[in-house]
């Protein structure tokens, strides 16, 4: 897919609307880009990042669509994860003498994952290459957003930042490639999915990023997964900034349940009842037999409040709600208030489980919980929507 950006900025990047899940795990139903971009200069050219394998033969004929008799003479490469690298070994075999650009961390792993160790420029934060007549390239260095080798590179007198995975989400590609020419409205719950569940668990690096960055004056983001930010740029910077942050992004609530029988259920409409009746007017419910934990992660650092509800399984807790307060604690779920309901037969450990997973963390438990044995009885759900009603206060 070829699109011209500016002046000197094109975007060969492709989409990918047959992988069901990402990296294994995640559901793209809307599929995903995987974003690539070329720099001209008017001495020297720069791949920005590659595509994914199976990809690479559509973005190496893009590239001799758009120079022609010219030959990219740099690959640089801001993210190492194999869905932007895996094209590395085909560019260097269709343009001979090409020099792969990366810091020491990513050269690493271009010899590890690729058995390539030569015709490689190494660089420091700071460090910059000229592609002539004006068009420079400077590297900054971002670990951990979400790699230890990711950077950034910034394209100065075009004003455009290459983000790496960075402000990116899920979502292929539908004609157009700069936020100014779409709908983008689709993609923004896309972002919060793709950032809570892949990046979340680095929010302070990601905040860090940001603050070095943030000062550069770019007008353009170039990230290697959704549109390419430029109208709403300042919105896609402060979502990133929020979520980095761990701060919701509105006051809902959302319910996560297991229930084997109906029972659990129940107390978890009860509760979705008191909520409403606090006048919560954003609530989410998830059946964790049902969802996908990708939508229910992305709820969890969407809203507030969460409510977790589950029964006793073999003498501990619904294995998948323990699946979910996993999640939460793997990624540092923080500043949300949270209400416990437990069911049980004859052995109360849900609730004691659920309060034991969460205690030490740095989300808030609010009231005592609920611990229901067998059936909810009328007083039971009366005492399920008060403690909506606690938790909407």
């Amino acid at each position: 897919m070829e699109s011209q950006i500016s002046e000197n900025v094109y975007y060969i990047g492709v989409n990918d609307r047959t992988t069901a899940r990402f990296e294994g795990l995640w559901p793209i139903p809307q599929g995903v880009s995987y974003n690539s971009y070329l720099v001209v200069g008017e001495d020297k050219t720069a791949i920005i990042d590659g595509v994914e394998t199976s990809h690479a033969l559509e973005q190496i004929d893009t590239i001799r669509r758009i120079l022609g008799d010219r030959r990219p003479d740099y690959l640089v490469i801001n993210h190492m994860e194999p869905d932007h690298s895996g094209s590395i070994a085909m560019l260097r075999n269709a343009f001979p003498g090409l020099t792969v650009v990366g810091n020491a961390t990513t050269l690493s792993m271009v010899k590890g994952y690729y058995g390539i160790d030569c015709d490689t420029l190494t660089v420091k934060d700071g460090d910059s290459i000229a592609l002539g007549s004006g068009t420079t390239l400077r590297f900054y260095l971002t670990p951990m957003v979400h790699w230890p080798e990711t950077m950034m590179t910034h394209a100065e007198e075009a004003k455009t930042l290459f983000t790496g995975d960075a402000f990116g989400c899920f979502g292929a590609l539908n004609g157009a490639v700069v936020d100014t020419d779409m709908d983008v409205e689709p993609y923004f719950p896309e972002m919060v999915r793709y950032y809570s569940n892949i990046v979340g668990k680095y929010g302070r690096f990601v905040k860090k990023a940001i603050e070095h960055v943030g000062g550069l004056g770019f007008e353009t983001i170039c990230s290697t997964h959704g549109p390419v930010w430029r109208e709403h740029l300042g919105r896609v910077v402060d979502l990133y900034s929020a979520m980095a942050a761990y701060e919701p992004l509105d006051e809902g609530a959302t319910i996560i349940y297991g229930s084997m029988y109906g029972n659990t259920a129940r107390m978890a409409e009860a509760v979705a009842q008191g909520l409403a009746q606090s006048g919560v007017r954003n609530i989410a419910m998830h059946d964790v037999s049902v969802s996908d934990a990708s939508y229910i992660i992305a709820d969890i650092f969407r809203h507030r409040r969460i409510v977790l509800a589950a029964p006793t399984y073999s003498d501990g807790l619904f294995p998948l709600m323990a699946a979910i307060i996993e999640a939460m604690a793997i990624r540092g779920v923080s500043n949300r208030k949270v209400a416990l309901v437990g069911s049980y037969t004859w052995a109360p450990k849900a609730l004691k489980t659920m309060t034991e997973s969460l205690s030490g963390s740095n989300v808030e438990i609010v009231g005592d919980g609920l611990s229901v044995k067998q059936a909810p009885d009328a007083d039971s759900l009366e005492a399920c929507r008060e403690l909506g009603r606690l938790l909407g206060k």
